[in-house]
């Protein structure tokens, strides 16, 4: 089994910055990706950003490409986003996700069925 604690969420103003932490402990051998979703209210939750654990695979929803970035400390089992040029959209509640995928694809990269792994989520406001 694996836990996953986000940090780091807050209120911010538009155009501001912020930066979430996810700390992974537990079986770290049971996933290869962590990713970061959200959810706002009244809406479905939705991928956000996708790291691969063992290569240099990234993937971003189109809505943040370029403004959020997915980084990780293999060492620390933790994985980072970085959220700049933020706007009154990206309001949601975080979550990060750990999962394993043998082949993956940008479809299954933002997919929720892709992640076994979840966190209890951190809220990100932006004003």
């Amino acid at each position: 089994h694996v836990q996953l604690v986000e940090s780091g969420g807050g209120s911010v103003q538009a155009g501001g910055s912020l930066r979430l932490s996810c700390a992974a402990s537990g079986d770290t051998g049971d996933y290869n990706y962590m990713a970061w979703f959200r959810q706002a209210p009244g809406k479905e939750r939705e991928g956000v950003a996708v790291a691969r654990t063992t290569g240099p695979d990234t993937y971003y929803a189109h809505s943040v490409k370029g403004r959020f970035t997915i980084s990780r400390d293999n060492r620390k089992n933790t994985v980072y986003l970085q959220m700049d040029s933020l706007v009154p959209d990206d309001t949601a509640m975080y979550y990060c996700a750990a999962g394993w995928v043998t082949v993956m694809t940008p479809d299954r990269a933002l997919a929720n069925r892709s992640y076994k792994y979840w966190g209890q989520g951190t809220q990100v406001t932006v004003s």
